[in-house]
């Protein structure tokens, strides 16, 4: 590459990140520690970077100490491992400062990870996006020698999402405007928390999420992992989608996806879901209860956003508040995240914390009431869960059964709390 070109990208790089106007997200970083930032496509990595660089601008910095560098531009093309040292070599051209470097999308280049890993050992102070999921395979995490913390960027939470509208969440929410809030919380349940969707007008969000849908799709999926058997991905996300808030096994969904008239084995469908979590479309959670052979076999698969599962649903409503839940739990709890399922059906389970969750968009049904309590109070004595509580849409209430207290919590309430 040329070199001007590469300094007078840096130049205009750092002008622009220095005025860009944030939402700030409630994610906060070490500044004496290397990150890797990685999520879905438009989750708002780049804009993570942004907000860290304008936090250290606030702490004294100067914005030329700055070395952020897009690779997704696209006035850059094929670039390699050497134009890597060439972007640090003209930083140094134009200043005497030792960098903080922000290189966004690196994965494009190939090697990238032997550049990060040398950035780190002579202690410069490094962040890296990257939507690829390779960032995080077996290998590269060997390479980087946990030298970075990897930072997992999810949509907006609901807080985040009510921040972004301008939308005031007071200590008395509840009594002063709980009315806007649950307004508010409507668009976030069936649009989903992606950051740019808040630029979209309501009637263009939906054609927004499928473009970016086809993005990831085509692009981080089809084309990255060479899937000659587009169909059979497609009809097997569909399939993932209309069964949320189900378990699937791998043979289940081989069978089904057959069914159809497109053939897949089961070492197929293993590797396209590893394919489809490993772009963050989806991510899967296990059964407490289950073998170990089963725990991976059998598992329950969600969507990282509301907005992006409600593209394949008709009647979506009691699926999204599962997902949005999933969600939600999966950004607090990690990998401490469980359903229950033998002799008992519990939607969420979290054994570190003692608490079961049950999510019901209404309890106003006989029957839907007895079942969701029975599996909270079975659970409650298997497994000595403490924390009992039921989701729902708007209804709220405190069941008190064979001595256990079960909270009923609206949803919009449960995700402020």
């Amino acid at each position: 590459m040329d070199k001007n070109v590469i300094k007078s990208l840096i130049i205009e790089y750092q002008q622009f990140v220095d005025k860009i106007t944030l939402i700030e997200r409630d994610i906060h970083l070490s500044n004496q520690l290397n990150y890797v930032f990685v999520g879905l496509r438009r989750a708002g990595k780049s804009y993570l970077m942004y907000q860290q660089i304008q936090h250290l601008l606030k702490e004294g910095h100067q914005i030329e100490e700055m070395l952020y560098f897009n690779f997704e531009d696209d006035r850059l093309i094929n670039l390699t491992i050497e134009d890597l040292d060439l972007i640090k070599v003209c930083y140094e051209e134009l200043y005497a400062h030792r960098p903080i470097l922000f290189l966004d999308e690196i994965q494009i280049v190939e090697h990238w990870e032997k550049f990060a890993r040398r950035l780190a050992d002579q202690k410069y102070r490094v962040y890296i996006t990257g939507s690829n999921a390779k960032m995080l395979s077996s290998e590269i995490a060997t390479t980087l020698g946990g030298r970075f913390i990897i930072q997992n960027v999810y949509p907006f939470s609901f807080q985040e999402y009510l921040k972004a509208n301008n939308i005031i969440v007071e200590p008395v929410w509840y009594f002063k405007n709980r009315t806007e809030i649950v307004r508010a919380f409507s668009a976030y349940f069936y649009f989903g928390g992606l950051p740019e969707l808040e630029l979209i007008k309501e009637i263009e969000k939906r054609q927004w999420l499928s473009g970016l849908f086809n993005k990831i799709f085509f692009g981080d999926l089809i084309t990255r992992y060479s899937i000659r058997n587009d169909l059979a991905m497609k009809v097997l996300i569909r399939k993932l989608a209309e069964s949320v808030k189900q378990p699937s096994s791998f043979n289940r969904l081989s069978n089904i996806i057959s069914s159809t008239g497109v053939r897949v084995t089961t070492d197929t469908i293993i590797d396209y879901l590893e394919f489809a979590q490993a772009t963050w479309l989806i991510f899967s959670i296990e059964n407490y209860a289950s073998k170990l052979v089963e725990k991976v076999s059998n598992r329950k698969y969600y969507f990282i956003d509301n907005g992006l599962l409600n593209l394949f649903l008709i009647d979506p409503e009691t699926s999204l508040l599962e997902n949005i839940m999933a969600i939600s739990l999966k950004k607090k709890y990690e990998d401490e995240l469980y359903f229950y399922l033998q002799n008992i059906e519990v939607d969420f389970y979290i054994p570190a914390q003692k608490l079961a969750i049950q999510v019901s968009y209404s309890l106003k049904d006989g029957a839907t009431r007895k079942r969701e309590v029975s599996a909270l109070l079975k659970i409650a004595k298997v497994m000595g869960a403490d924390k009992l509580l039921i989701i729902t849409w708007d209804e709220e209430d405190m069941i008190v059964e064979d001595g256990k207290k079960i909270a009923v919590i609206p949803i919009w309430k449960w995700l402020l709390e």
